[in-house]
């Protein structure tokens, strides 16, 4: 394959593309908005799943730095009621399928995968087209233009890639989350980081779309994710530029919850920061459009449940493997990957595999209980 793939976003996704292309010996360039990797920070903590994300990484071939990046001891596991009563407990014994990283070091580790200049900083799209010969030409903010003739979206949610093939935009999903860090948590926020524990801690009630998470990152940081399901307007008339204010108004939805879980609203150390979660429309598929495809979020956007970012690698890496398998039929290779894509993201994970992925074979009834009754209500 003599073509120079061009991809669009320097997330985890793109990146897997590029390196197990590399592998494969086929030329790639990448554009990121960013203006360079320390540009900002690259958010938490992902758990890397055996049966997906790590299919990605042992494509790329980075399985053994992947090992190395691992933070040992936090796919220990906590579930809490809302009064605090601990439902579920598992301690990191090192066997588990879902090691956890930071999302930070695995770019770094991908970048680091890739030859010098593969990715092209402070290249913000504006727009793409198609072109009179059927190539694709990108126009940047810094106003100049790349024409590919093979063109992949990787850029995220609002994706700049994704018009080409379809009309279709990401809807607000009516629940949003609202994130806090607890920094030197073990001296600073001693009761909150015992509730926590080592790894993971998730606090639910019956209530849908009202959840309190947490997880221990780097070091003893804490960062959580409070889950309320509300309209936007509702957050719109919070100023959460006020960080007491915003605190106060989000730990009043959580009402009657124990005092060691709303204090990871109350005592965060920065203002709690909004993310309204945005959903692409479930099924979502396209007509073939030569020379062009999506991955990632900018393919199948979905409502946070740990599995994006993984799918967004596995997505990168069948695209490498499928354009290194047919290096002649480039258009063939699409179709494959696109039509494998689809199915593997309209084939929902079933309950039972996914609670035992995460809990393991011993699910106490009351916490089965507790995510029947938010399936049924949400």
């Amino acid at each position: 394959m003599n073509t120079t793939v061009t991809i669009v976003g320097a997330g985890l996704g793109g990146l897997t593309l590029a390196r197990v292309l590399h592998i494969h010996g086929i030329p790639s360039e990448v554009y990121e908005a960013e203006a360079s990797p320390t540009a900002r920070l690259q958010g938490g903590m992902l758990d890397i799943h055996d049966y997906n994300g790590q299919l990605a990484l042992e494509a790329a071939e980075l399985m053994d730095e992947f090992r190395g990046i691992v933070l040992e001891g936090r796919q220990a596991l906590r579930a809490l009621d809302i009064d605090g009563t601990v439902l579920f407990e598992r301690a990191d014994d090192g066997t588990g399928g879902r090691p956890e990283a930071q999302r930070g070091d695995l770019r770094r580790m991908l970048l680091d995968s890739l030859p010098e200049g593969t990715v092209r900083w402070g290249h913000k799209v504006t727009g793409a087209r198609t072109l009179d010969d059927g190539r694709h030409e990108v126009a940047f903010e810094n106003g100049t233009t790349v024409v590919a003739d093979l063109l992949v979206g990787a850029d995220g949610a609002w994706s700049r890639i994704r018009p080409l093939l379809t009309g279709a935009v990401p809807e607000y999903s009516g629940t949003s989350i609202v994130e806090t860090y607890l920094y030197d948590s073990d001296t600073r926020h001693a009761d909150v980081a015992k509730t926590v524990g080592g790894g993971s801690m998730f606090g639910n009630g019956i209530t849908p779309g009202l959840a309190i998470n947490a997880h221990r990152e780097t070091g003893d940081t804490l960062h959580a994710y409070v889950e309320l399901k509300k309209p936007l307007d509702w957050f719109d008339a919070v100023d959460f530029t006020d960080a007491e204010v915003a605190k106060a108004r989000v730990a009043a939805e959580f009402d009657g919850w124990a005092p060691e879980l709303t204090a990871l609203i109350t005592e965060s150390d920065i203002a709690p920061i909004h993310r309204p979660a945005y959903a692409l429309p479930s099924g979502l598929r396209w007509e073939r459009v030569p020379g062009v495809t999506l991955l990632g979020d900018a393919a199948h956007l979905a409502l946070a449940n740990g599995e994006g970012a993984n799918l967004a690698m596995l997505d990168g890496a069948e695209l490498g493997k499928a354009l290194a398998a047919s290096p002649g039929d480039v258009e063939t290779a699409l179709a494959e990957y696109e039509l494998a894509m689809f199915v593997r993201c309209e084939t929902p994970i079933e309950e039972d595999f996914l609670l035992e992925s995460i809990f393991g074979d011993e699910v106490p009834q009351q916490l089965l209980n507790i995510f029947e009754s938010q399936q049924r209500e949400s």
